[in-house]
């Protein structure tokens, strides 16, 4: 069996090259294993932290200067003189769209109501005039009485019955243009009441505060006006 023994150059330079290779290597290793993990650290984290909380301070900005633009302010007097020209102007103005179904349901009980007691008023004053006058063709007065009823020899009676009727309707119907009229102004009146309070602060700070304050007493007859210490109770609400 013959043993190769390598020249002494050549074997120098191959150690050479383990040594470079393995310290290279090592090298890499700590670069990778201390530095990448601290770059990271110092450089990665604290960055996209910063802009994150930047991100959110300025989307909380973006928003609350939105809302403070888009809120809507009425004006009372407008929305007064909405409601007097238009019914339900001031409402509408006043972006209170749900009192619609309130105010127009109360004109339209009115009208009806208006209308309802005006047709009996007509009805009963026409009987009226009938069974007063001596013309016995004039007999509308029949059609407010049951079927085949006679009121022979109680005309006097009926004569009452229909002229109290008569007055009874026609105050009904005078009633109604005070409720017609009555819904009308409250709506023109919530509209401006509405609007005035719009900007009233409704904010739930309800708390007390004691400070420090001077309370001036009454002249006495030899001395002027005093001030003396004291305390002063404020109520927030």
């Amino acid at each position: 069996m013959r043993v190769y023994i390598l020249p002494y150059s050549i074997r120098i330079l191959l150690l050479y090259l383990v040594a470079w290779f393995g310290g290279g290597t090592a090298l890499l290793a700590q670069t990778q294993r201390i530095e990448h993990p601290d770059s990271l650290a110092r450089i990665v984290l604290p960055d996209s932290a910063l802009v994150v909380n930047t991100s959110d301070s300025l989307l909380k900005v973006a928003i609350e200067s939105s809302l403070k633009k888009k809120r809507f302010t009425p004006d009372p007097i407008r929305a007064m003189w909405l409601g007097l020209v238009f019914p339900g102007g001031g409402q509408i103005y006043n972006h209170k769209y749900w009192k619609l179904p309130i105010i127009y349901g109360g004109f339209l009980g009115c009208v009806y109501a208006l209308t309802w007691n005006s047709q009996m008023l007509h009805d009963y004053s026409q009987a009226y005039l009938d069974i007063m006058d001596s013309d016995p063709n004039t007999k509308s007065y029949e059609k407010m009485l049951p079927i085949g009823y006679d009121i022979t020899g109680r005309e006097e009676r009926f004569k009452n019955i229909f002229k109290n009727k008569k007055n009874f309707f026609r105050r009904n119907r005078d009633l109604s243009l005070f409720a017609f009229a009555g819904v009308y102004l409250l709506a023109v009146i919530d509209a401006y009441v509405d609007a005035e309070l719009s900007s009233f602060d409704i904010t739930e700070d309800l708390s007390l505060h004691i400070e420090p304050t001077f309370i001036q007493t009454a002249p006495a007859k030899t001395y002027g006006r005093e001030t003396i210490p004291g305390v002063k109770f404020v109520l927030s609400y």
